[in-house]
């Protein structure tokens, strides 16, 4: 009978589908990962809100939520920036060009800002913002000079009543009550029943936001007869470069600014990480690949040796592929679409993304995750096939029953480049710092990584002859076992790769958190003098931060959490960075009364254009005492203070240290978040209880630790995912090598063996493999963390014990129970 190389594939996928097994698992894992990543990173890049407050606004001008730091110039010109902490706002002068529109009926300026009566926080507006929203007055009038009106808080026409802003406490009549009837918007307005608000005039409601001169948002409304798109671009035109206008869904984004720092983490994870994975998962399913069509070397020897050309079985493999990898793909993209909703709503949960955005699934990902699949396998097995099909018939039989130990003239000389592009890399870490370092400690792993693939065999071997000697005397299994380990480096390489990958990805991604959670946990314990701390969700105004001093002598600060934005890395590859940054309402000497910063150089001074930073943030921006620092505040406004001090303990309590009545005038809230006081008396301390929440030294700290946790969810998460790839990836592989042992393990049967005798032969092979792997593997991830968190914090890395023994116990129990499995059914079947 004969066969056409076609036929031969469909022959060899439908009469021994386990040859394909893992090819199969393979390539739908890629599909899986490749996917996922590519729903994120769509949905980054379609990312919307529909409109709530704006809904009725057709058109509205906002700020540009993005802070922009421009390098090089020319064609190598680059945009290196990053969105703004809080909200950029706009100049209210815009408003009366935005009116001036031929198309605008009117334009109104729109501010948003918190309010206190008591301990009870308001959201304020502007008046003028119901002719867009919708609210209307249930009794009284709309609100003049000094005036306000009120909904959700139970007030009455005709009181006074005290209300706390930016400014202090002032006193205002209630000239009306709204309760939400008819309010088109009131949703988004936050006027309705339930939701306290307030509305001042609208000249008043800017002053009183903390903002003089600034508004957040132009909502402009048309004519009668005035298409959307019309004004749209009339009020573009009328504002030049000043303001973005926005239409439809856009106008999401201009609502909630949180947005566009949530597209930026969806195509970071989606992007930057997915290529990180992608090329993990690629690499990794051409490995198992190329395995596979290795593993077959004596069945392509025996076509050579009947005559079938060296064209046929190049067709003959990419016939297969084509067989398996399409469905495979398709297969591996249902999982891929679980991990990516699953991944999505967790970043909901952490307030990561707005609830209002909806996870985008398209066929794109999916058709580039099949695609991947496919060329993956196609190429993989058109390089492995091509010696088989190119050597003499004659050859190829010879060299099909005794493994080749030439190393190959192409990837020897790649696996040493990537070697020692990975030592000099490494070197460039630890003479670097802050996130020069990190970003150059991830290449070194990547490199690293090459390196181990592309010198397999020659690693194998070496390991075979280390690892194997304390095997020569642990009787004959062993001996056999280490025997059999250096006689067969390529299949124990094949074997060993997946392990480093799993061992060196976890360890880097898991203990690099692990790392820096302890350092800040150290450097709160040693930085935190003060006695009592005390937090609110709605904030503290200067006045009360006064009281908490208290007739005693005591002291007291407040702190205003946020961040900025400021210039790191050297020369074209400069970028804007986020920076906790703690504003503080009080002096110098009182801050260092509840706080040891442990001042590196310079001395603490909070006046205006002052700035302290930490020491390794200073040390990746190359600046020192005395340099003037390009910050950009929560709001994209551009200051330059000058650098009075440097610190080293910014990452337990805060990098950037500045005073608190500058910072006040660019954040949305510019009440305090936090009290930090020492001496206070019981009287004071018992009105701050009333305000807030008031911990001991000791529970502030645990509650920081909890919110690093929910920070490092990513990094675990990232690690979760490639880690447990790549342990399905080596489980994979232990099972296909250990099958293909079938004749080898009935071999040992016939002259003698016993099934238990082959069994402990097989262990100690799976024991040699894994502690070869969670040892190189750990020497990546040790050449990897030990200059990042240098840089980043200036120790070495932490590496709990307890949970190092469990990746490097995992990996143990991977191989064993990879290999233990096959190995009962293969030698049942050869029984």
């Amino acid at each position: 009978m004969s066969f056409v190389p076609n036929g031969l594939a469909r022959a060899a996928v439908r009469f021994k589908p386990a040859a394909f097994v893992g090819t199969f698992v393979a390539l739908a894992m890629a599909a899986f990962i490749v996917s996922a990543c590519g729903i994120l990173l769509e949905t980054g890049l379609r990312a919307s809100v529909p409109p709530v407050r704006y809904a009725d606004a057709p058109v509205v001008a906002a700020a540009d939520q993005k802070s922009h730091y421009e390098t090089g110039s020319g064609e190598d010109r680059s945009d290196n920036g990053a969105p703004v902490t809080d909200r950029a706002r706009l100049a209210d002068s815009l408003v009366a060009k935005a009116a001036s529109a031929p198309g605008a009926r009117t334009a109104v300026a729109d501010v948003t800002f918190p309010v206190k009566q008591g301990n009870k926080e308001l959201t304020a507006h502007g008046w003028g913002s119901t002719a867009f929203t919708g609210e209307k007055l249930s009794a009284g009038r709309a609100p003049g000079t000094g005036d306000v009106v009120l909904a959700g808080t139970g007030a009455r026409v005709g009181e006074r009543v005290t209300l706390t802003t930016a400014d202090g406490p002032r006193d205002f009549r209630v000239s009306g009550v709204s309760g939400g009837e008819g309010s088109g918007g009131s949703e988004g307005s936050g006027g309705s029943e339930g939701a306290p608000t307030a509305w001042f005039t609208d000249s008043e409601a800017v002053q009183l936001s903390g903002h003089p001169g600034r508004v957040d948002a132009i909502a402009v409304l048309p004519k009668d007869g005035v298409t959307d798109a019309t004004l749209k671009s009339q009020v573009a035109k009328a504002l030049g470069d000043k303001a973005e206008v926005h239409t439809g869904d856009d106008r999401g984004g201009a609502e909630d600014p949180g947005l566009t720092e949530a597209e930026e983490l969806l195509t970071g994870l989606g992007g930057s990480f997915g290529g990180i994975a992608a090329m993990v998962a690629v690499f990794t399913a051409a490995a198992t690949v190329a395995l596979s069509v290795g593993q077959r070397a004596r069945e392509f020897a025996l076509l050579r040796a009947i005559g079938t050309t060296p064209r046929q079985i190049r067709r003959t493999v990419a016939t297969e592929t084509l067989l398996v990898a399409p469905l495979a793909g398709a297969l591996g993209c249902l999982p891929g679409i679980a991990l990516a909703s699953w991944w999505f709503g967790q970043l909901k949960d952490r307030d990561a993304v707005p609830e209002a955005v909806d996870l985008s699934v398209s066929f794109i990902p999916m058709a580039a995750a099949v695609g991947t699949a496919v060329l993956t396998a196609l190429l993989a097995g058109m390089m492995a096939a091509r010696r088989p099909a190119r050597i003499k018939p004659g050859q190829a039989l010879s060299e099909a029953s005794v493994e080749r130990l030439r190393p190959g003239w192409v990837r020897t000389p790649l696996g040493v480049a990537a070697a020692v592009g990975g030592v000099v890399l490494s070197g460039v870490a630890a003479n670097t710092s802050g996130d020069d370092a990190a970003n150059a400690a991830l290449g070194v792993v990547m490199l690293f990584m090459l390196a181990v693939a592309l010198l397999g065999p020659l690693v194998a071997r070496a390991c075979a002859g280390l690892f194997g000697l304390p095997l020569r005397g642990a009787g004959a299994s062993a001996s056999l076992a280490a025997a059999n380990s250096r006689s067969n480096a390529r299949r124990m390489a094949s074997a060993i790769t997946p392990i480093v990958l799993a061992m060196a990805f976890a360890s880097t991604l898991v203990f690099m958190h692990t790392s820096e959670n302890k350092v800040a946990e150290n450097q709160q314990r040693d930085g935190i003098t003060a006695d009592h701390i005390v937090a609110s969700p709605t904030g503290f105004d200067a006045s009360t931060v006064r009281e908490a001093t208290g007739p005693g002598g005591g002291s007291a600060v407040g702190l205003l959490k946020t961040s900025v934005l400021l210039p790191m890395g050297s020369g074209g590859d400069r970028y804007l960075q986020s920076a906790s940054t703690q504003a503080v309402t009080g002096t110098a000497a009182n801050l260092a009364k509840v706080q040891d910063l442990n001042v590196e150089s310079g001395r603490i001074d909070l006046g205006k254009g002052k700035v302290a930073l930490d020491a390794n943030l200073a040390g990746n921006a190359h600046l020192k005492v005395g340099d003037r620092v390009e910050l950009r505040l929560p709001d994209g406004t551009k200051t330059r203070p000058e650098v009075v001090a440097t610190y080293e303990r910014g990452l337990g309590l805060s990098q950037v240290t500045l005073g608190g009545a500058e910072m006040k005038r660019h954040v949305t809230s510019a009440f305090d978040t936090e009290i930090w006081a020492k001496g206070s008396s019981a009287a004071a301390l018992k009105q701050l209880a009333s305000q807030g929440t008031v911990l001991e030294r000791d529970d502030y700290t645990t509650a920081r630790s909890k919110d690093r946790a929910v920070q490092a969810w990513a990094n675990t998460t990232m690690a979760a995912v490639l880690g447990g790839f790549a342990a399905v990836a080596a489980a994979n592989t232990l099972v296909m090598t250990v099958l293909d042992r079938r004749r080898e393990l009935g071999t040992l049967r016939l002259i003698g063996s016993t099934r238990r005798q082959v069994l402990r032969m097989v262990r100690w092979e799976a024991l040699l493999v894994t502690c070869a792997g969670v040892v190189i593997g750990t020497a990546i991830a040790l050449a990897t963390l030990v200059p990042m968190m240098k840089g980043l914090t200036g120790e070495g890395p932490y590496i709990p014990p307890l949970l190092y023994a469990a990746f490097a116990g995992s990996a143990v129990v991977l191989g064993l129970v990879a290999t233990a499995v096959p190995a009962r059914a293969a030698l049942g079947s050869s029984a």
